[in-house]
């Protein structure tokens, strides 16, 4: 777009009440406001400023009396530091007065002379001014057929609402400016005040009798809007490719980004502190021995290593290209079809998702490709893909599902995980354990909790939704804060950053009408979960640590110490006792049995699953670990008395067991630690 800033620096913007900004230095930040938007979202916008008002007089059409107190301050280019610098320093009030018509006929001349050539999805107009100029409509008609046959459109920005004048006038005000009129002081306005006013509404409502007066903006109104770092602008980037199935059927589609994970553009660099000049900070790397010398070594006698445990195996740049996966070109390749119920929502990983569709110009393609995605869709069924972006990456298998919306149709493809993305974890089951099963009032008080803090406004009517936290429409507090400090050390490079501004630390914030609603409820939920204090429990303490049992056989190896929530018996028919075993002498106990070889193999494997079996009950990886700890005492001390059939009898015995319970989990776990 082509943008020209039109800022009045009239004497009478200089004016102010007491203790409050003047008019010229409230449009200078909003002036500022949106130029930094533009310089930190790297915006194609060019931007112009013209003054009117002025000293002097600097413009095409000025001759004789005309156009007189026009200064072009600026041509169109893209906004940089220097145009900010220019609205915080240069551009200072004078001691003229313009009327803001001739300046707006000024912008459109330069937007027609700097446009030739070059093609503009915009040409648009921003006026800031009090209007306490001398207005002439003599060719008010003039400027808005001109304004009508070029495209450029216009807006207007002033120190107060156009309806604060209350007699007279077109009283079909915007909404905008109904919603913030009482957010301004209500002054009086001045006789050529209110005759700007007319022209300005007279103006837009012939360019637009519908929107028009809502292009009229306040000065605060317009910096709330303006409070946020504008995103940067990405173009869509096209993916052609060939969507495969099989070795016979081939459509042409094109893939965009839809949702990509924004990251800072850092270009930083190193300079030289005083100068703050790149050029005179140089950067030399050297490889040195490590000696006493320090030798030097030309980086040709380097080569690369790859840690592997305590050595290092080299591999050289030719070794890693050697090394990488060979793929004849980009891929989108459908490998099967499965139903959606069965992708699980934590599948889906990676950093983007693609929109797929059909290519451009191509029936043919265009039929094909909405044939698949009607039929996944009528089928609740997704394609499951191989994706190559080009022949340098590395293959993805992603899930491909059908988007169906009014004005268009595409597929949405996510990355999948492969077995090494995906985390292993086991949790106990909260309904084996009875204190932590709610009561009803609980149970209650947490529905009417998540209830009240439904982020879905719904009317009466129960048909029209609102959202009131949008993910999508809520800027990165990062990025802000980022600009922001950038945007102060450009301007104060030797003061400390200012505080975070209120509005960024407000955009994660509970969205208000949702704090307010859940106190009851919160309160409520607070009452009837109660925390408590708890102070450090004692140790425990078995009966075995008290009582200890002098004919205990002694043992060179001392027993690990573990917690089991009971007592367990191994029978133990040597000189007709029976050994106790306690809370913290299991594996010592199993090693008794196996090491005098009083027990019958048959009897420990059978007692040994038992056990086992009530670990697994609990469902918890404490207690599936402590099992593993049984199994891999058995295994070692079977190996060593030459019983390894017994031990292998036992596997079998205890994988029937864990295939019954649907235990494969641990059965995995026992796999992966080369125990069966």
């Amino acid at each position: 777009a082509a943008i020209v800033l039109c800022l009045d620096v009239g004497f009478t913007m200089s004016n102010s009440a007491s203790g409050e900004e003047s008019s010229l230095e409230q449009a200078k930040k909003v002036m500022t406001k949106f130029v930094q938007r533009q310089v930190f979202a790297e915006s194609k916008d060019e931007v112009a400023v013209v003054l009117f008002g002025t000293d002097g007089t600097r413009n095409d059409l000025a001759s004789g009396d005309q156009y007189q107190n026009i200064t072009v301050h600026r041509s169109l280019m893209l906004p940089d530091f220097d145009l900010l610098e220019d609205i915080q320093d240069v551009i200072k009030p004078d001691s003229e007065q313009a009327d803001f018509l001739d300046a707006i006929i000024v912008c459109m001349d330069l937007l027609q002379k700097e446009t030739i050539g070059k093609r503009y999805e915009k040409r648009h107009i921003e006026l800031f001014t009090d209007l306490s100029s001398p207005v002439s409509e003599d060719q008010l008609e003039i400027i808005i057929a001109n304004l009508k046959k070029t495209g450029i459109s216009l807006q207007f920005f002033l120190p107060f609402p156009v309806d604060v004048d209350d007699g007279g006038g077109d009283t079909n005000a915007s909404v905008h400016s109904q919603m913030h009129r009482h957010s301004f002081p209500r002054k009086g306005l001045t006789e050529q005040q209110k005759e700007g006013i007319d022209v300005v509404r007279k103006l837009m409502h012939t360019l637009d009798e519908e929107a028009g007066l809502e292009e009229i903006y306040t000065f605060r109104e317009s910096l709330e809007r303006l409070s946020m770092f504008k995103k940067i602008e990405r173009r869509p980037m096209a993916w052609p490719c060939q969507l495969t199935i099989g070795s016979n059927l081939s459509i042409r589609i094109v893939a965009y980004k839809s949702v990509t994970e924004e990251k800072v553009k850092k270009i930083w660099t190193v300079v030289d502190a005083k100068t703050l000049r790149k050029d005179d900070v140089q950067k030399e790397t050297v490889y040195c021995l490590n000696d006493d010398d320090e030798t030097e070594v030309q980086k040709d006698d380097t080569i690369q290593g790859f840690r592997y445990g305590s050595d290092i195996v080299p591999f050289s740049k030719e070794d890693e290209e050697q090394m990488k996966y060979k793929t004849e070109a980009k891929c989108f390749s459908v490998l099967g079809f499965s139903r959606s119920s069965q992708i699980q929502r934590h599948y889906y990983m990676g950093n983007q998702v693609l929109k797929v569709f059909a290519a451009k110009d191509d029936e043919n393609a265009a039929v094909a490709f909405s044939a698949l995605v009607h039929a996944l869709d009528e089928l609740k069924a997704v394609a499951i893909v191989r994706y190559v972006y080009d022949r340098r990456c590395n293959p993805q298998i992603g899930v491909a599902f059908p988007y169906i919306k009014d004005a268009y149709e595409c597929l949405i493809y996510v990355q999948l995980p492969y077995m090494e993305d995906l985390r292993q974890y086991i949790f106990s089951s909260l309904k084996n354990n009875k204190k932590c099963i709610p009561t009803a009032d609980q149970l209650s008080a947490v529905d009417s909790l998540i209830d009240s803090m439904n982020l879905i406004y719904e009317d009466d009517d129960g048909e029209t939704f609102e959202d009131l936290f949008k993910p999508s429409k809520i800027s990165n507090p990062h990025f802000q804060r980022l600009y922001q400090c950038l945007q102060h050390k450009a301007f104060y490079p030797n003061e400390p950053l200012p505080p975070v501004e209120q509005h960024i630390l407000e955009m994660l914030e509970v969205p208000r009408v949702v704090k307010e609603r859940c106190q009851a409820p919160l309160e409520k939920v607070k009452a009837l979960f109660p925390l408590k204090e708890v102070g450090k429990k004692k140790e425990e303490k078995t009966a075995q640590d008290i009582f200890k049992d002098k004919q205990t056989p002694p043992l060179q190896t001392s027993p690990p110490s573990f917690f089991f929530p009971q007592l367990y018996i191994l029978s133990m028919t040597s000189h007709g006792m029976e050994y106790p075993v306690g809370q913290k002498n299991i594996f010592f106990a199993l090693k008794v049995c196996i090491l005098s070889f009083i027990s019958p193999c048959l009897s420990v494997s059978q007692q040994l699953i038992n056990r086992i079996d009530q670990f697994l009950e609990n469902k918890d990886s404490q207690y599936y670990m402590k099992g593993i700890s049984c199994i891999s005492v058995f295994r070692e001390e079977a190996i060593k008395l030459s019983k390894v059939q017994c031990f292998n009898d036992f596997l079998q015995a205890l994988k029937s067991k864990l295939v019954d319970k649907a235990l494969a989990d641990f059965w995995e776990i026992m796999i992966q630690g080369r125990m069966a």
